[in-house]
């Protein structure tokens, strides 16, 4: 029998990467997912995969991978939905809507075209995984006012694509990273936009989440030992979540 196929999108770099790794590893023929050809390539070389290009805000490109992964490989166990982008901490009026409406595009919308065209062939098969990448930010108030509501949305995405296909054996679920160590966030460090040492004390491991870390949770959600959990959204934050609160109260007890 053939091994089970995960496909990633996003997959060229940062959490993606570390999911398309964690795949590879358990076995799975993994297929690289992501606007940027060569780096998928280069990934899937390693990793004895198949890449891709896709741009999940496009929905004849999404049906056209789609048709291709099932053509060349036959079936479509997993769909792990990581592509995204990131937003300028940008006040109203000055966050402008086309910048709104490319973040939401990619972010919401792409996760929702990949879901709707890798899903139904799921369901049509009989069953399924699918892991879709959200954020902390979804989950709190912060100066995101694209990302984090578009994120609130794929959680909210998932849960409702979790009762529709339930019934035929398809499971989908959330990860929600918090401050990630990934060049996108390098990027924001670079620039001064995000201070290491802020996200690091706002957790209560006082660490930046790994990608790897992301990766295990995903890998765990999309395997047989989650054959019981269907929408739920697991935040992986380094305790970002219910740190925070604890600034009303002075901080946390570092001592």
């Amino acid at each position: 029998m053939n091994a089970s196929v995960a496909v990633v999108t996003g997959a060229a770099s940062g959490i993606g990467a570390a999911c398309a790794r964690a795949f590879a590893a358990a076995g799975y023929r993994v297929v690289l997912a992501d606007r940027h050809l060569e780096g998928a390539e280069r990934l899937a070389a390693e990793l004895g995969g198949t890449a891709i290009v896709v741009d999940v805000a496009e929905e004849t490109s999404v049906a056209a991978a789609a048709h291709a992964v099932v053509d060349q490989l036959g079936r479509v166990d997993v769909l792990v939905n990581s592509a995204g982008v990131l937003q300028r901490t940008l006040p109203p009026g000055q966050l402008t809507m086309k910048e709104w409406d490319f973040v939401a595009r990619v972010d919401l919308r792409g996760t929702y075209l990949c879901c709707a065209e890798f899903g139904r062939r799921m369901a049509a098969s009989g069953g399924g995984a699918i892991v879709n990448i959200a954020s902390v930010a979804g989950m709190r108030s912060g100066p995101l006012h694209a990302y984090g509501p578009a994120k609130a949305g794929v959680i909210s995405l998932s849960e409702c694509l979790a009762a529709e296909w339930g019934p035929v054996g398809v499971r989908v679920n959330t990860v929600s990273p918090g401050f990630t160590a990934t060049p996108a966030l390098s990027k924001g460090l670079d620039t001064h936009t995000l201070e290491e040492e802020h996200l690091r004390t706002a957790t209560v491991l006082n660490r930046l989440v790994k990608a790897d870390e992301i990766a295990a949770a995903v890998a765990f959600l999309a395997s047989p030992a989650a054959s019981a959990i269907t929408g739920i959204n697991l935040p992986v934050d380094c305790g970002y979540l219910v740190a925070t609160p604890w600034a009303s109260y002075g901080g946390l007890r570092r001592s």
